[in-house]
C-alpha cells in the first residue's frame, strides 16, 4: 500500500481574474484529501470499476505516471466537500500523482532526477506518457515525490478536466501548502517559486510566510449546492466575450488583489478582510455569486473582518476572515449554511504511507 494527501484551498482574492494573467492568492487549508494505491486484478475506485469519464483527472494521472502499469485499486477519502471552491478536485490530484510517484519511483540519469518518469523527452511532463528504457538506473522510495512535479502534473489535468482554462493557483496551494500568491510578473517582495503557461497565459508563482500572523481564523460557509468550476469560468468567459466592458471588473480583482497582498504582508488584517470584501463585489457583478452565497455572507459579516465566496461561484462555499471563528460559525448554520474552521495557512502534500513502494518495477 502507498498513500498520499494534500489540503485544499481557500482563495482569499483573485478567483476568476487570475484565469486571464491577475494576481491572486490563496492559502492552504487543514481540511484534506487522501489517496491509498495498492496492486489489484482490476482498474478500481472506491471499490467500484474505474471509469476514465467518472474521474478525468485521476485518468490524466494514470496516462502519464502508470501507462501500462499494472491495475490498481485506489481509494479516496476526505473531508473537502466536492465542488464547492475548495480545490477538491486539485488536492485530490496532488495526493493521486503523490501516491501514483511513489509507487513507482523514480529514474535517475546523471546524478539529476529526471521529469516525468524519463529524460529521454525532457520537460513534457504536461504531455506524456513516458517510456521506460532498458537500463536506466532506478532508485526508489519516498525521495522520488517532488512537489513541484506533483503541482505540473495537477496543473496539466485540471486544465484537461476543465476545457483547457485553468490557473495554477490550486495545483501550486494544495502541492507546497502555506500561502501562495501567483502574478504577472516576479515580485521582487515575495518568494519567488516557478514560472507557470498555458494558453499564453503566464503567471509567476510565488509563497509567502504568514507565520507570524495569529489570531485569525477563516470559517468557510458551505451553500450544500454543487457548483463545478469548469461551469462557471466557461460562463464568465462568454459573458466577456459578449460583454467585453465587464473586463474592466477583471482588472479591478486584479488591483484589489494587490492591495490585499501588500496588507498581508503587513499584517494588517483589517486591510486584508476589506479588500476579500471588496472583490467579492466584483465577483457578484460578474455573476458568479448566488442568493444561498449572499445570504451566508449577510450573516457572517458582522463578526468578520472580511467576507467573500471562494472558488468558481454558483453555489459552492464563501468564507469569512474573523477573530472570533465561534460566533461566525453559529451565525452561518443559522443562515443554513455548514460550516468548517481552518488555520490561515496548512501544510502542503505528504506521502502518509509508502512503506511498501515502490507497487511497480518495470525492470525486474
Amino acid at each position: 500500500m502507498v498513500q498520499a494527501s494534500a489540503p485544499g484551498k481557500c482563495i482569499l482574492f483573485g478567483e476568476h481574474a487570475v484565469v486571464y494573467g491577475q494576481p491572486a492568492v490563496a492559502v492552504a487549508i487543514d481540511q484534506r484529501m487522501s489517496v491509498k494505491l495498492k496492486l489489484n486484478s482490476d482498474w478500481r475506485i472506491d471499490g467500484m470499476a474505474f471509469h476514465p469519464d467518472r474521474h478525468p483527472h485521476v485518468e490524466a494521472l494514470k496516462q502519464r505516471l502508470w501507462d501500462s502499469g499494472p491495475p490498481l485499486s485506489i481509494k479516496i477519502t476526505g473531508d473537502i466537500p466536492p465542488a464547492s471552491g475548495l480545490g477538491s478536485s486539485a488536492a485530490l490530484s496532488v495526493a493521486a500523482s503523490a501516491a501514483l510517484r511513489c509507487a513507482r519511483g523514480r529514474q535517475l540519469r546523471d546524478d539529476d532526477w529526471a521529469e516525468g518518469w524519463t529524460a529521454a523527452r525532457p520537460n513534457n511532463v504536461y504531455n506524456g506518457p513516458w517510456d521506460v528504457e532498458k537500463g536506466d538506473s532506478v532508485e526508489y522510495g519516498e525521495s522520488s515525490v517532488d512537489e513541484d512535479e506533483c503541482a505540473i502534473l495537477t496543473h496539466a489535468v485540471e486544465a484537461y478536466a476543465q476545457g483547457g482554462r485553468a490557473s495554477p493557483m490550486d495545483s501550486s496551494t494544495c502541492a507546497h501548502g502555506g500561502c501562495i500568491v501567483l502574478s504577472d510578473k516576479v515580485e521582487e517582495n515575495l518568494n519567488w517559486l516557478y514560472s507557470r503557461q498555458l494558453n499564453d497565459v503566464s503567471w509567476e508563482v510565488h509563497s509567502v510566510s504568514l507565520e507570524n500572523i495569529e489570531d485569525v481564523w477563516l470559517v468557510i460557509g458551505s451553500t450544500g449546492i454543487h457548483a463545478p468550476t469548469s461551469e462557471q469560468v466557461a460562463k464568465v468567459a462568454k459573458l466577456l466575450e459578449k460583454q467585453p466592458e465587464k473586463m474592466r471588473e477583471i482588472e479591478t480583482i486584479g488591483i484589489v488583489a494587490r492591495r490585499g497582498i501588500a496588507a498581508l504582508m503587513r499584517g494588517e488584517m483589517e486591510a486584508v478582510g476589506r479588500a476579500m470584501s471588496e472583490n467579492h463585489l466584483l465577483l457578484r457583478s460578474l455573476g458568479v455569486s448566488c442568493p444561498e452565497l449572499e445570504s451566508l455572507i449577510s450573516a457572517a459579516a458582522p463578526t468578520s473582518l472580511g467576507v467573500k465566496l471562494t472558488g468558481a461561484g454558483g453555489g459552492g462555499c464563501m468564507i469569512a476572515l474573523t477573530r472570533d471563528p465561534k460566533t461566525t460559525s453559529e451565525a452561518i448554520e443559522l443562515a443554513g449554511g455548514r460550516t468548517l474552521i481552518s488555520r490561515l495557512a496548512s501544510a502542503g502534500m505528504s506521502v502518509d504511507d509508502d512503506k511498501e513502494s515502490p507497487l511497480w518495477k518495470p525492470h525486474e
